[in-house]
């Protein structure tokens, strides 16, 4: 009777050993599985997951403005008064909503090239008004003129033409013409041929972002969806030095198994550079756990601040002599016209940017930019690109619009949120297929060491206490 009483105890602490170990060793295996699994999806080719949603979004993708109305134009102009600005929007679009067209496999080098057609429509349930909202806004023409001809004949040649046109610093223009093009009065009177249409993102509809060429991670899942060359370069041409390197992914979606130490590197054709963000925190997002990764105030910091930043300060006037921080001048990336980029209402930018615009209240969390990244597949589930376009007025004594101007404005023209969220039906299947069979995995790997490890230290203790007690 002892000794069946001592066998059973002996076999359940064997049992419990067993079923520990072989938890341990499903931990290894576990991982190795996923893995494989996980580097076969995410490669950027016909029949994986990675692909399938590559080509066109899965999730619906909107670029929300804000745009800042002029509340006393005739003040700034003949007073060189401070600017107060309103905000008016969000005036809603969904974007990017194209498949990639062009889409070419390079097995050699392992990449795929692809264009990213763009086209914006209008989604009046998302907006505040309609696209014939008509705001006072600055007159793009009139604001570019001095920068893109600084000879002071010309200008004079200009000034005819512009009060010829009756054109001013600031305009009367709706939502649409604003945004996508409109013939301009002044622009018409130029004797040679121009374009004659001017818009802040004009032309958009109908035209195509890259090309773009991607590595598809066939050889290195590590590389995967980082970009190899935009438009046929490494390099943009508008920066010194690092600065002018094409780096990282476009954003939707970086190389899997991603830590929270890691940097993670994208580029904006928007800002015409690359950018990176920072892990933030973790969050839940519809059952799914991401890393949120947040564009550090470092990222726009002066070279004073951040010397890594030292080649994208161009000028040394108005950013005096490189100190001010939280703009960018992209002028080079858009044909001499003097625009600079920041977070919208100049969050993290000095203060004395502000100093001339009554209006701006930077907020944190409705101002910063962030992505939140699944971080076994390397997905991002939801974004929240954010910043603010500016433009450079400064005085020109030949020109009557602008003479009576007493110093340079950073004026804000209006803020944009590019976001999307995965959709309910899309998160159900992202759980399914990736993070309940490896939650699921996780919870059988613990049930089994944890059972083990109890089962075992149960029957040997009871076995220690009845060889103790025959021994007495």
């Amino acid at each position: 009777m002892g000794c069946d009483r001592n066998c059973g105890l002996i076999a359940g602490a064997v049992i419990g050993a067993v079923l520990a170990v072989f938890g341990g060793i499903l931990m290894p295996v576990g991982d190795m599985l996923i893995e494989k699994t996980i580097e076969k999806e995410a490669v950027l080719e016909d029949g994986t997951i990675a692909f399938e949603n590559w080509v066109k979004a899965g999730t619906e993708i909107y670029r929300q403005f804000w745009i800042f109305d002029v509340q006393n134009p005739q003040e700034v102009v003949m007073n060189s008064s401070k600017i107060k600005l309103k905000q008016r929007g969000p005036y809603t679009y969904r974007v990017r909503y194209l498949a990639k067209e062009n889409i070419t496999q390079d097995p050699e080098n392992h990449t795929v090239s692809f264009l990213q057609p763009n086209e914006a429509f209008f989604v009046p349930s998302m907006s505040v008004g309609t696209e014939n909202d008509t705001l006072t806004v600055i007159n793009l023409a009139v604001a570019a003129a001095p920068h893109l001809y600084p000879n002071a004949f010309v200008q004079v040649l200009l000034n005819s033409l512009i009060k010829k046109s009756k054109s001013a610093l600031f305009q009367r223009r709706t939502v649409r013409e604003f945004l996508w093009g409109y013939k301009d009065p002044f622009l018409s009177l130029v004797p040679y041929p121009i374009d004659t249409t001017v818009g802040l993102f004009y032309p958009y509809n109908d035209t195509a972002d890259g090309v773009y060429k991607v590595f598809n991670g066939k050889d290195n899942i590590s590389k995967v969806a980082i970009i190899d060359t935009y438009k046929g370069k490494k390099t943009l041409s508008y920066w010194s030095s690092y600065c002018d390197l094409v780096n990282g992914t476009d954003g939707a979606s970086f190389p899997p198994f991603i830590d929270k130490s890691r940097e993670l590197q994208f580029f904006s054709s928007d800002i015409c550079r690359s950018v990176y963000a920072v892990f933030g925190g973790e969050i839940d997002l519809k059952g799914i756990p991401v890393f949120r990764f947040v564009l550090p105030p470092k990222a726009f910091a002066s070279p004073v601040q951040n010397p890594d930043n030292h080649c994208f300060c161009t000028e040394k006037i108005i950013s005096k002599n490189c100190t001010l921080y939280g703009i960018l001048d992209i002028s080079k990336c858009k044909e001499g016209k003097p625009v600079y980029i920041s977070l919208p209402h100049f969050l993290h930018a000095s203060p004395e940017i502000s100093i001339p615009i009554e209006g701006l209240h930077p907020n944190e969390e409705e101002h910063k930019t962030y992505l939140d990244v699944e971080p076994i597949t390397g997905f991002t589930l939801q974004f929240a690109k954010r910043l603010q376009v500016n433009l450079l007025v400064k005085p020109a004594k030949k020109i009557e619009a602008l003479k009576n101007l007493k110093h340079e404005y950073i004026v804000p023209i209006l803020w944009l949120n590019e976001t999307a969220t995965i959709g309910d039906e899309k998160a159900e299947m992202f759980r399914n297929k990736v993070t309940g069979k490896v939650h699921l995995l996780r919870l059988v790997e613990m049930i089994l060491l944890s059972v083990g490890v109890v089962m075992f230290v149960a029957f040997m203790i009871s076995y220690c206490a009845c060889r103790s007690k025959k021994v007495k």
